[in-house]
């Protein structure tokens, strides 16, 4: 057995902090549409249902984008695919500035279709990467504490993001919408992408510098799967359902916890400091993760997984029939229970499906295109509602509902072998 036929632990390790790293990049890049969301609905005037547009073109990329990212990550192998989904999140970044020129909303929303195309394929890349690099009984553990350096992304966005996007121009105190307010909003937001674009070109020549390590440890399995396969195995496409509704009920929450915590029957305070109230939603998954990674050493998935979905299920429940501190800080509290669902679905799913790997990942990663169409419902259910963001806790309480039907089948059912054999269920 040569060193270049088995990745040795110490490739494995470093290909693993290296790829960690960019879980820590798309996680800041996809909270940024929090305080964005507050700040296009003031700069752009426009409703609950239209702002959350931000959020649909976001999520949207995911569901264009995750099969043909498949495509693209078995022809050019791991590193080359990184590189390339870092280098469009880049483009899309310098879309911004050019959009917010020609005083176009529209333009936006295709910047973030673009940036959120290259986090498709760096998503398709790296989640089945990180679950492979290292044993199966492994996987639940490296996938929770990757994604945990991701929650770290989304813990800092919205705080930064705030700080930025809701600050000075229209959301200085006692301002009015005027054209130089309005400028001078449009400019912070071309300010924050911009030095984003420049995050990911760091961290693209970062991965560039590293790539024969992350080759050298990268499973060769991902060359020629057909994406095509995934549609033939039940529990990808179970486990796509799953994450559909899982990415759909956070980001439907996230969508709305600024104007939310803003609102009269809540907190009612200042958008600038109810969007960085928001950190605390995200932070709360960066804990559960890191302390779920643990806890699914001795806990076997499904049932972690089921006891998330119903707490978080309960707090929806909370919100819809309480106001203030209680239903703000019940909402907050979600992130926690939301912690280990993505990863642990992933990897449950990974561990059933009966198609490849890449396959099933690129499948599983179009599922996120729940993100585009749940906040879109929430939001509609808000408008109808005049207003009032609390009856819109419905969706992500119906999707908690549906996640543990997932998780009681996905801890009933038997892991499957490299061989397509049935195999035990891992404790």
């Amino acid at each position: 057995m040569t060193d270049t036929q088995v990745p040795t632990t110490q490739k494995t390790g470093a290909a693993f902090a290296y790829v960690t790293t960019l879980f820590f990049a798309w996680g800041f890049a996809t909270s940024l549409i929090d305080p964005l969301i507050a700040a296009v609905r003031r700069v752009f005037d426009l409703s609950y249902t239209e702002a959350f547009f931000t959020t649909s073109a976001w999520f949207i990329a995911y569901g264009v984008a995750s099969i043909p990212a498949s495509y693209v990550l078995a022809r050019l192998g791991y590193s080359r695919a990184i590189i390339a989904a870092l280098a469009t999140m880049v483009l899309g970044c310098l879309i911004v500035p050019v959009a917010t020129m020609m005083d176009q909303y529209a333009g936006v929303l295709l910047a973030l279709f673009v940036i959120a195309s290259g986090v498709t394929l760096l998503q398709v890349a790296a989640n089945p990467l990180v679950a492979e690099l290292g044993a199966r009984k492994s996987s639940h553990f490296r996938l929770n504490f990757s994604q945990a350096f991701n929650s770290l992304g989304t813990t800092i966005g919205p705080w930064l993001g705030s700080h930025v996007l809701l600050t000075g121009g229209v959301f200085a105190a006692g301002a009015v919408v005027t054209v130089a307010t309005r400028n001078e909003s449009l400019r912070s937001i071309d300010a924050g992408f911009l030095a984003m674009g420049a995050f990911f070109a760091l961290l693209a020549a970062f991965i560039f510098t590293a790539r024969k390590k992350i080759n050298a440890a990268a499973p060769a399995a991902v060359a020629g799967a057909s994406p095509l396969a995934a549609f033939g195995s039940p529990w990808a496409l179970f486990g796509a359902l799953a994450i559909f509704i899982y990415v759909g009920s956070e980001v439907a929450i996230g969508s709305m916890l600024t104007n939310f915590l803003n609102s009269e029957g809540i907190l009612n305070i200042p958008l600038e400091e109810a969007g960085k109230m928001v950190a605390f939603y995200w932070g709360g998954a960066m804990i559960g993760r890191f302390a779920g990674s643990a806890l699914l050493t001795r806990v076997p998935a499904g049932v972690l997984l089921a006891v998330c979905t119903v707490c978080a299920g309960l707090l929806c429940a909370v919100v819809t029939q309480t106001g203030g501190t209680t239903a703000a800080y019940a909402a907050l509290s979600i992130g926690l229970f939301n912690s280990i669902m993505f990863p642990t679905i992933f990897t449950l799913t990974l561990e059933r499906s009966s198609a490849p790997a890449a396959a099933t990942s690129g499948l599983l990663v179009f599922g996120i295109i729940g993100g585009a169409i749940l906040p879109l419902i929430a939001g509609q259910i808000a408008d109808a509602a005049g207003g009032s963001l609390t009856p819109a806790f419905v969706v992500p309480l119906v999707g908690y509902a549906a996640l543990t039907v997932f998780a009681i089948a996905a801890a009933r059912t038997r892991v499957r072998n490299g061989d397509g054999a049935a195999a035990p269920a891992p404790h």
